[in-house]
């Protein structure tokens, strides 16, 4: 399980363990996981994991035996599709990457509608209606079937990747400008027309660009070489005209345009649960201190048990009606102490509990409980 793969930390030369999650839409509870080897690509995975996740899902909901499931799209293949389509009652939400679908990208936006989410609805009472995200829809033929296809597009996003974009492009440029002054001097390393293009591959490495946003031509003088650089504008306004784009492929043709969006928007959910294995104080998966498989399950399985009571915990402070996340409520709830004491003529100690605080004992009333007398008692 443990072995070395390329990292989305950047942490390439560490062992890493994959985990496929499937969590509920609305409650975020874990309904399934997998443990896989960390240099397996997501892909195959799927299509390894697809059938035990369709027999777990109907093995829940026996009551319907339709099921949508609502993937990344690095799950996206031929063979994925192909088995989701031949399973009866299962149908698919993903979505697909705007670089290789440029004529529903450039669509123009007198097309797009809003569509009606949480996020809009806020926007529209706060008179926010131009940053509201819209869609448009139609149909196209994908994975060898004909798919309904909902391309949105909300322009805060778009704000914030072009923003990042042109920086990214300034410093692009500053590289290329500091390449060739060490390329007219002559430099060691700076002399052929290889180095210098193994150096410009790394910058844009480095900052995550595509090699084609410049153009670069070379010219030999005697023993010197002289580099010249320009924008292809063509290329970078291709780029721009993705930004703040989403494309959404469904087998759902019945579902309303809102429905399917919506859906997909919730994929936050998964990503959620995913931050808190990895970055959250309780339910932490990392560090893991077992280098054998049997025991890196047990972790796991151990880690997975704690995100789901966080998720509990959450759903029971929803329903009182308490504003609080799992994580403060665990961190309130450990300073609350408690004693033993031993009275004369008594075996056996009685537990004791201190007086909660406010937030204390709003929290034990929102999971069933309440503190009378220094004992805790359930609720009536």
């Amino acid at each position: 399980l443990a072995v070395r793969a390329r990292s989305k930390d950047g942490k390439h030369w560490l062992r890493q363990i994959g985990l496929a999650l499937l969590v509920s839409r609305g409650s975020q509870i874990p309904l399934f996981y997998r443990e896989y080897e960390g240099n397996c690509h997501d892909s195959k995975l799927f299509s390894r994991l697809l059938q035990e996740i369709i027999e777990a899902l109907r093995s829940l909901n026996r009551d319907s035996q339709d099921l949508t499931m609502v993937i990344d799209k690095g799950m996206n293949s031929q063979a994925n599709m192909e088995f989701l389509d031949q399973e009866e009652g299962v149908h698919f939400i993903t979505t697909y990457t705007p670089a290789f679908a440029e004529s529903l990208v450039n669509k123009d936006l007198d097309a797009f509608t809003p569509v009606d989410t949480p996020k809009n609805r806020k926007l529209a009472q706060k008179g926010r209606e131009e940053d509201r995200i819209v869609a448009w829809r139609t149909s196209e033929e994908f994975w060898g079937q004909q798919r309904t296809v909902v391309v949105t597009y909300n322009p805060r996003a778009d704000a914030k990747q072009r923003y990042n974009f042109e920086k990214k492009l300034n410093r692009l440029h500053d590289g290329l400008k500091e390449i060739r002054s060490k390329v007219r001097a002559g430099k060691k390393h700076w002399t052929s027309k290889q180095q210098v293009l193994q150096r410009y591959k790394e910058l844009c490495e480095s900052l995550y660009l595509p090699q084609d946003l410049y153009n670069l031509d070379f010219e030999k003088t005697g023993d010197r070489l002289k580099l010249y650089f320009r924008k292809d504008h063509y290329r970078i306004r291709k780029r721009i005209a993705r930004m703040g784009k989403n494309i959404i492929v469904t087998s759902h043709h019945d579902w309303s345009t809102d429905a399917i969006v919506k859906a997909s928007l919730d994929r936050y959910q998964v990503e959620d649960a995913f931050r808190q294995s990895k970055a959250g104080e309780f339910g932490n998966f990392r560090p893991i201190w077992h280098w054998t498989d049997s025991k890196i399950r047990c972790h796991i399985l151990s880690c997975v048990i704690a995100l789901t009571y966080l998720r509990l915990i959450r759903l029971w402070l929803d329903r009182a009606g308490v504003d609080c996340t799992a994580d403060k409520a665990m961190r309130t709830m450990r300073d609350l102490s408690s004693c033993l004491c031993w009275h004369s003529g008594k075996k056996k100690p009685t537990r004791l509990i201190e007086e909660p605080t406010p937030e204390q004992a709003e929290i034990l009333s929102a999971i069933g409980y309440k503190v009378e007398n220094g004992v805790l008692q359930p609720l009536e």
